[in-house]
Formats: structure tokens, C-alpha cells, sequence
């Protein structure tokens, strides 16, 4: 039975990560850890076991690893990419540090640790369209900094210790259930919830700029297919490229306007993040992905705008 310890669980994907897994594993073989408690994730404290850790700390990650008899670590505690630009020491010392530990009890205990990595992995250098698996990185924030080393130092515990470690590239990220935590791509999380509010929507990210996204819902079987995948037939096992879809401020507009005739944009660009964005790719290669482990999205722009707006509607009555 896999027993599951869960970082950084009331972030974006961890809230929702942890109740699918908690469905699919058991309840009480699922322990959510997270450096604070937060409101508004009841659900998630009342239905299994709840830690307060921070990443840092390895004794106390030990401890709850051996407490809870786990086997599998999914690593989701950092600090993103806005919030790293502002506060690039803590980025570097959580980020980093707080992976070196995971990767130190998964060598000493034998269990396996899932680690997602960024599109922000790459850099102005990187080629821009349908990114490959394997080409040039060279970010230029802090966050990429400590997404390309931790790729690099998963796959030399893998190739040095034999140490089972996975992971994946992950895009702008949307969901309807937890709001994003400081990142680039979230003001296509916070279209949809003006949308629904006020008909109209101020993009800090400016017209004509391309990014890859994610709906949850694929990027949460996109972990488990590959916890869950054949690791012989794994050749990258860590920092696989997948995504969904690529679009602009202007086309994600367009695509609520289809459902929300009224709705306007406009735009206020943030020289910050706009400059995070201008540096990454506008779409990636995911091959290798469909290919190693069936990787395979299930939702495009519309079809998820519709869901968004529909579970949006019901959650803001």
C-alpha cells in the first residue's frame, strides 16, 4: 500500500492533490504537511492526518516519515516565481535546502520523492517554440534557478544513489479551488473570477503574450500516471515537459467572452512579470511524456473555460 507524505499541501495543487489521493489511497494513508495552518481547508484537515513541518527541518520530516510508515514523498513546498524575484535569499534556502533534505531521507529510507519542476526552468536563450525535452537552460530568476538545480540534483540521486525520483515541468497552472500563490501565470486564474464578479478583467501580463497552461484537473493525473508509471521504461524520470494548451491574455478573453458576451479586458502590464513571462517559451514538446509514461490532457482552452465558469458560478454564490 503506498503511504504518502504530502509538502506544501495547501498550495494550489497540494489542496487539491491531497483529497484525490486520500479518494484513491485511503484517507489515513495520506499525510498533508504544510509550514502553517490556513483557513478555508477543513475539509482537507477533517478527512486525514494533518502535519505542521517545514521542509527545512529535516529531523522533523524523518520523524513523520517513520511515524506514518510513508514510502512516498511529494515534494510541493516553494516559493514561486513572483514572490522569488522579491525574495530570492528565501527562495534559494526553501527551495533548495528544503529538496536537499527530501532527497537525503529518500536515499536513506528507499521510498520514492515526486518533485515538480517549472516551465520557468527555462530562459531567454531557451528555443521559444515547442520547447524540447532536453535543450538550453538558463532562466533568469531565482526560481528558475533553483527549478534547473533541483532537476539536476534529482537526477544525479536517481543515476548516483539509485534513489527513485520523479517529476515534471509544469505550466501556468488554473484551478477554480484554491487561489495561486505568486506566480507569473496567475492572472489566468484571476480572469475567471472577475469574469464571474465584475464582467471585466485588468491583465497585469501584456496582449500577444503566449504561455503554456494547465487545467488542475490533467496536471493532478499528470502526478499520479507517473508515481504510478512502469520506472524501466522511464529514460528522463525527473523534469518531464507536459502541457495542454498556449495562450495569450487576449485569447483566453476571448474564449469567456463565448460565454460571457460582456466581458472585457484591458490591460495594466506589470514590467516584473512581464518580464518573467518574455522570457520563457510559448509552447513546449511534450513527447517524451506521451511517449515514457501516456501522458495525455483531457481538457483544451474552451472546454475548460466552460468548467471554470460553471464550478466558479457555484462557488462564489
Amino acid at each position: 500500500m503506498r503511504k504518502i507524505l504530502v509538502t506544501g499541501a495547501l498550495g494550489q495543487i497540494g489542496s487539491e492533490l491531497v483529497m484525490l489521493l486520500r479518494e484513491k489511497y485511503g484517507n489515513e494513508n495520506v499525510v498533508a504537511t504544510n509550514r502553517s495552518k490556513k483557513e478555508g481547508h477543513d475539509e482537507l484537515y477533517n478527512s486525514g492526518p494533518f502535519e505542521l513541518l517545514d521542509i527545512r527541518d529535516k529531523e522533523k520530516t524523518v520523524e513523520l516519515v517513520e511515524k506514518y510508515e510513508i514510502n512516498t514523498i511529494i515534494n510541493l513546498a516553494a516559493i514561486l516565481s513572483a514572490v522569488g524575484e522579491a525574495r530570492p535569499q528565501d527562495c534559494w534556502d526553501i527551495n533548495m535546502n528544503g529538496l536537499y533534505n527530501m532527497l537525503e531521507i529518500a536515499r536513506e529510507k528507499e521510498i520514492m520523492l515526486f518533485t515538480p519542476s517549472s516551465i520557468a526552468a527555462f530562459g531567454p536563450s531557451t528555443p521559444k517554440e515547442k520547447t524540447p525535452q532536453d535543450t538550453i537552460q538558463r532562466p533568469s530568476t531565482m526560481y528558475g534557478v533553483t527549478k534547473v538545480a533541483g532537476e539536476i540534483l534529482c537526477d544525479y540521486y536517481y543515476q548516483r544513489f539509485g534513489t527513485d525520483t520523479r517529476g515534471v515541468r509544469f505550466p501556468g497552472l488554473i484551478s477554480y479551488e484554491t487561489l495561486p500563490g505568486g506566480g507569473t501565470t496567475d492572472y489566468a486564474v484571476h480572469i475567471y473570477y472577475e469574469a464571474i464578479k465584475n464582467k471585466k478583467y485588468t491583465s497585469f501580463i501584456a496582449p500577444g503574450t503566449k504561455m503554456d497552461m494547465m487545467y488542475m484537473p490533467d496536471a493532478l493525473e499528470a502526478i499520479v500516471d507517473l508515481m504510478e508509471a512502469d520506472g524501466d521504461k522511464l529514460v528522463h524520470r525527473n523534469a518531464f515537459n507536459i502541457t495542454a494548451m498556449s495562450f495569450t491574455p487576449e485569447e483566453i478573453a476571448a474564449s469567456i467572452k463565448k460565454f460571457i458576451p460582456e466581458f472585457e479586458i484591458d490591460y495594466e502590464v506589470d514590467p516584473v512579470r512581464q518580464a518573467i513571462a518574455d522570457s520563457w517559451p510559448d509552447s513546449l514538446d511534450d513527447t517524451c511524456a506521451r511517449e515514457e509514461w501516456g501522458f495525455n490532457p483531457k481538457y483544451d482552452l474552451d472546454k475548460m473555460t466552460e468548467d471554470m465558469l460553471n464550478k466558479l458560478r457555484e462557488k462564489l454564490k
